[in-house]
C-alpha cells in the first residue's frame, strides 16, 4: 500500500466511528423508556389543553369579557380562574376610568328608572346611558339595581325616627359617593360598566322616602323591563305618599302612580280647587286617569285616602348633556 493511501484510510475509519455514534444515539431514542415518557408528555399536554379550553369558556361566560382578554388572563395567572377574574375586573375598571374621561359630556338621555320598596321606605333612582340598546343590557340593568340597593342601604343607615316623614333628594355627586355591599363606590361601578359596555353611563339623581307606620308609599313603573329581583325598572316612575285608605291600599297607590306618570302634575293642589281642564297641572283637581268622570280628589275621597306627597321621574328629562 502506498503512502498516499494512508489519509484515505484514516478518513474512512473516522467516518465509521461517527456512524457508530449516531447509531447508538438512535437506539437510545428508540428504547421503550423514552418512548413511554414521550407519549406520556404528549398525553399530558393534551389534557392541559382541554382544561385550558374549559376554563376559558367558564371565565368568559362568568365575566362577559372577550375571548382574547380571558385567554390572556388565564395565561398570566397559570389557569387560576379567581386571580384571572380579579385581574380582568381591574383592567376593565382602569379602561373604564380612561373611557369615562373621554366620553364625559356625550349625550346620555337613555337609560332606566329603578324603584326599590322597603319596610315603610322607598327609593327611586335614574341611571343614564347613550342608547336604548345598552339600557336593555343585563349588565346595565344590574348596575341600576345595585345603585337602588346602595341608595336603600343609605336610607336605612340614617338614624330617623319611625314617626317622621323623611324625603331626601340625592344628586349625581351624592350617589357616586355611596358605597356598595362589596366596599366599592358607585363611581367605581360606573367606571367598570363604561369599560365593559363602551358608552357614557352616569347616575343622575335619586329620591329616598321614609314614612311613619300609619302612612303608605305607592309606586308605579311604566315601560317596565325584567330587571333584578325586587327592583322595578322602566322609562317612567312615580312614588306616592298616602295616608289612610280602605281596602287594597297597594292598588290605590299604583293607580295614583299611573295617573302621575301619565298626567305629569307639577304640584299637589287642594281638594277644593276648581279644575282648569286639560291644562291643569295640580294633581288633586285633575281628571282621574283611570276614571275621567271624577277628579283625583273625588277618587281619594271614595277610597278614604289622602295624598301627602309625590315624586315623578322621566328618564332623560331636562338633561343638559350635549354631544361633544
Amino acid at each position: 500500500m502506498s503512502l498516499s493511501a494512508e489519509p484515505s484510510i484514516k478518513r474512512v475509519m473516522a467516518l465509521y466511528s461517527v456512524m457508530r455514534s449516531i447509531k447508538t444515539d438512535i437506539t437510545k431514542c428508540l428504547s421503550p423508556g423514552p418512548i413511554s415518557q414521550h407519549v406520556q408528555l404528549i398525553h399530558t399536554n393534551r389534557l392541559l389543553l382541554t382544561a385550558d379550553k374549559a376554563l376559558l369558556v367558564k371565565l368568559r361566560k362568568t365575566t362577559g369579557y372577550s375571548f382574547t382578554s380571558c385567554k390572556k388572563a388565564l395565561e398570566k395567572f397559570n389557569n387560576d380562574v379567581k386571580q384571572a377574574e380579579l385581574w380582568l375586573h381591574e383592567q376593565a375598571q382602569k379602561e373604564g376610568w380612561t373611557k369615562a374621561v373621554r366620553l364625559e359630556g356625550r349625550r346620555a338621555q337613555e337609560g332606566l328608572i329603578g324603584q326599590l320598596m322597603g319596610e315603610k321606605a322607598a327609593v327611586m333612582v335614574e341611571v343614564n346611558c347613550e342608547t336604548d340598546f345598552v339600557a336593555r343590557n343585563e349588565k346595565f340593568q344590574k348596575l341600576v339595581g345595585d345603585v337602588a340597593s346602595a341608595a336603600m342601604a343609605h336610607q336605612r343607615s340614617r338614624a330617623v325616627s319611625h314617626g317622621d316623614y323623611v324625603k331626601s333628594m340625592l344628586s349625581a355627586e351624592d350617589l357616586s359617593a355611596l358605597r356598595m355591599s362589596d366596599g366599592s363606590t358607585i363611581a367605581d361601578q360606573l367606571a367598570l360598566a363604561i369599560g365593559r359596555l363602551g358608552e357614557n353611563i352616569a347616575v343622575r339623581r335619586a329620591v329616598l322616602l321614609g314614612v311613619p307606620v300609619e302612612w303608605h308609599v305607592g309606586s308605579y313603573i311604566h315601560g317596565a323591563v325584567p330587571g333584578q329581583a325586587g327592583v322595578s325598572m322602566g322609562r317612567y316612575g312615580a312614588l306616592v305618599v298616602l295616608q289612610g285608605g280602605q281596602g287594597d291600599v297597594e292598588t290605590t297607590g299604583r293607580k295614583l302612580g299611573q295617573h302621575i306618570v301619565g298626567e305629569a302634575p307639577l304640584s299637589l293642589g287642594d281638594k277644593d280647587d276648581v279644575p282648569c281642564g286639560d291644562s291643569e297641572t295640580r294633581l288633586l283637581p285633575q281628571s282621574f286617569l283611570s276614571d275621567p268622570s271624577k277628579t283625583v280628589s273625588q277618587y281619594l275621597t271614595e277610597q278614604g285616602a289622602r295624598v301627602l306627597d309625590f315624586v315623578r321621574f322621566q328618564c332623560g328629562e331636562g338633561s343638559s348633556n350635549v354631544d361633544q
